[in-house]
């Protein structure tokens, strides 16, 4: 608790700090702030723009790395968790973690920036620049940005349900530093992480207010001034003020269902505007581009990865894909927190493969239909004779560009409108669920933590949105994001590092435990326990203490050194009551409740329709020579057949209790939702896909039954 409340008061602090010298500066002296900002920003690119390109990189390869190495198999929680969610409910969480107010703001405006101002001695307007703009485009918004959310939430996850420590930025580096995660270093870290998160979602809130207020201004019912013109952002600040306060009321209230709601109503809202403009636009291209897109950008994938620019100058670089990385980088507590919470049970390769891929995919598509819709536009702008970068499209701002690009179509207004309300719903959801994020961060992985403190991080996230836009504009906001995320970067270094020890050290013992049941087969019991006693080589001792099935304490770290520091340590008695505390605060009832009546369900489903078709099999396989055994485990059925005493077929059902489909991000706090029952089939060669468990009848059993065992002896029915 001691540990929380400073980490709370340092971050706090901090961004108080901030808040005063930025709105001091920014109403007293215009733009001394925005200078400084933009200053420091151009002192770490210069300075560090390197390291900001070389770990992306890195990150992305030790992603891929992994996934094709023999720790791919580890199960992010215990050996014998499985996933809460089903496959298609968590493709939807994944998918709907793909949308966000920064992709409907540069879905259109930086394909038509690029297009327009071609950063690599192109010319502007041309069918190249075209397939440059969306190659630079997909770069910014593909693999490395999920590579980034990967790394957060795959050692977040793994640490906190495989090893049971709370759910943290700070345990993921456990391995490294053992219990001085407790300390002022881990304070550090948790500290770090929280700033950057804060400005991060500041970004994104600052951006959203923009594209509302170009939003209401094309609708007429609003006048904004000049972006030139040097004057105060009111009708941005305005925005953020009454936005941010609607999300301040639903954390202090705890409106769950209805922000899920508005979350799932604001993914269907976004899918119709996306199949709109699909369909009314220039469908055929889109098709075609969407392709070729895709096969310019892994083509240039190597080569973009790794350029710094170092002869041209990196003011590109520092306006686009600087600002990017550090953006995603500033991301990825939040974003990676929500993954590793709803992937609990799944293996790092489904891990990786699932949050790499869907929304990579998604990502790419809404770019390609919104992108290409703008820069189809302007082709044929340019075509009729018109100059690169004066259409109607390409002459407009980056708060307008979407806009732009919907008045080309048909019922430009009711889609401007549908556009205006996905950036306001998103701005609230973004804006709860980051306050959420946040205060879990504060208090070391508690997810029950004081609604004040909630209140307290959503009005933070609005006033830095809000101070950036007043002392520099979108300038400010990306100045911000790439100075708070340079240190996370590096703790992300670490994270990778630690993560690495943990996997290959958990491997060694694993391995190593194999090897004594191995000798345990082959001996008497008795025997081998005996020689155990005095033949486990040291390694495997070492590797046993330092592993224990327990988990969590001593992932890569000398008992001796860990021993030493729990004795040396005069609070642990305070920290054993407030875990124990914790736990009973958690208030499991209701979800053990809802469990407890799905495994009911199971047993019923199990004892009235599948052990009576097994029993049907049974007697008819008996007849035929064959031995058949029946056996029901804990929420599962297993018929076995069995031709001269060894096992010739195996046929099993077994229940699972999943979460109902949702494609909304869980507000971490899902104790009161119902689940529902699924069965799936379980052949030799695996489980095949779940069905709703009303579908299971005895006829339709045997007859099912009766298909597989055909094909699995060759002969399909």
């Amino acid at each position: 608790m001691r540990e929380s409340r400073a980490v709370f008061i340092i971050s706090a602090s901090l961004i108080a700090i901030f808040l005063i010298v930025a709105i001091v500066l920014g109403l007293t002296t215009g733009d001394a702030m925005g200078d400084a900002l933009g200053n420091a920003q151009n002192f770490v690119v210069d300075q560090f723009g390197w390291f900001y390109i070389i770990s992306v990189g890195f990150f992305l390869l030790f992603v891929l790395v992994l996934l094709v190495s023999p720790y791919s198999q580890t199960r992010l929680g215990k050996d014998d968790d499985e996933p809460e969610f089903s496959s298609l409910t968590w493709f939807a969480m994944l998918f709907s973690a793909g949308m966000g107010i920064g992709l409907i703001f540069f879905s259109v405006a930086e394909p038509m920036w690029h297009f327009s101002n071609p950063p690599r001695d192109m010319e502007p307007g041309t069918i190249e620049a075209a397939n440059q703009a969306m190659t630079l485009t997909f770069f910014h918004w593909g693999l490395h940005a999920w590579a980034i959310y990967i790394i957060v939430g795959m050692a977040l996850a793994y640490f906190a349900y495989r090893h049971d420590l709370p759910l943290s930025i700070r345990s993921t580096l456990y391995p490294l530093l053992g219990e001085r995660i407790h300390g002022p270093i881990g304070i550090t870290v948790d500290v770090m992480a929280i700033v950057g998160t804060i400005f991060g979602v500041a970004t994104s809130l600052g951006i959203g207010a923009s594209q509302i207020a170009a939003g209401l201004e094309y609708l007429g019912l609003i006048t904004l001034p000049a972006e030139d013109s040097g004057a105060i952002p009111l009708a941005e600040i305005v925005i953020i003020i009454v936005v941010t306060l609607i999300a301040t009321i639903s954390v202090a209230t705890g409106v769950k269902v209805g922000i899920r709601r508005l979350s799932e109503a604001n993914i269907v809202l976004g899918i119709l505007l996306l199949l709109f403009v699909f369909i009314a636009g220039p469908t055929v291209f889109l098709l075609s581009s969407f392709v070729q897109s895709i096969g310019g950008y892994l083509q240039s994938l190597i080569d973009l990865t790794f350029r710094t620019d170092a002869f041209r100058g990196t003011d590109w670089q520092q306006d686009w894909t600087m600002f990017y990385w550090a953006w995603w980088i500033s991301w990825s507590p939040f974003v990676g927190m929500f993954i590793a919470r709803v992937s609990r049970g799944r293996t790092i390769r489904e891990f990786i493969l699932g949050v790499l891929l869907v929304p990579t995919a998604f990502a790419f598509f809404w770019i390609v239909v919104f992108g290409n819709s703008g820069i189809w536009v302007e082709l044929q702008y340019i075509a009729a004779g018109g100059e690169a970068g004066s259409g109607v499209v390409g002459s407009a701002s980056f708060s307008t560009a979407l806009f732009a690009m919907l008045s080309q179509l048909p019922w430009s207004a009711i889609t401007a409108t549908i556009a205006i309300i996905v950036i306001t719903t998103y701005f609230v959801t973004s804006s709860d669920s980051a306050s959420l994020v946040i205060d879990i961060l504060a208090f070391n992985g508690r997810e029950e933590t004081p609604v004040a403190t909630r209140v307290t991080w959503a009005l933070a996230e609005g006033a830095i949105a809000a101070s950036l836009l007043l002392v520099g504009g979108l300038h400010a906001l990306r100045s911000g994001a790439i100075l708070t995320a340079l240190p996370f970067c590096a703790i992300m270094l670490f994270i990778c590092w630690s993560l690495f020890v943990a996997l290959r050290r958990e491997r060694h013992w694993v391995e190593s435990r194999r090897r004594v049941r191995r000798q345990r087969r082959d001996m008497r019991v008795n025997e081998l326990l005996e020689e155990l006693d005095m033949e486990v080589d040291e390694d495997s001792k070492s590797i046993a203490e330092a592993m224990p099935r327990t988990g969590a304490a001593t992932i890569g770290i000398d008992p001796s050194e860990v021993e030493g520091e729990r004795g040396s340590s005069a609070s642990w008695r305070d920290r054993l009551r407030a875990i124990l505390k914790q736990s009973e605060s958690r208030g499991v009832a209701s979800t053990q409740t809802d469990l407890e009546r799905i495994r009911d369900q199971v047993n019923t489903l199990l004892d009235d329709t599948v052990i009576p078709a097994f029993k049907q099999i049974r007697e008819e396989l008996k007849s035929h020579g064959r031995e058949v055994k029946i056996e029901k485990h804990p929420y599962q059925a297993v018929l076995t057949v069995l031709k001269g005493g060894k096992e010739e077929f195996s046929y099993a059902v077994r229940g699972r209790a999943y979460h109902k489909l949702s494609f909304a991000f869980p507000q971490f706090d899902d104790r009161d939702e119902s689940r529902i029952l699924r069965a799936e089939v379980v052949l030799p060669s695996g489980p095949r896909p779940d069905y709703k468990a009303q579908q299971f009848s005895q006829e339709g059993i045997i007859q099912d039954f009766l298909s597989e065992y055909a094909k699995w002896r060759g002969m399909p029915l």
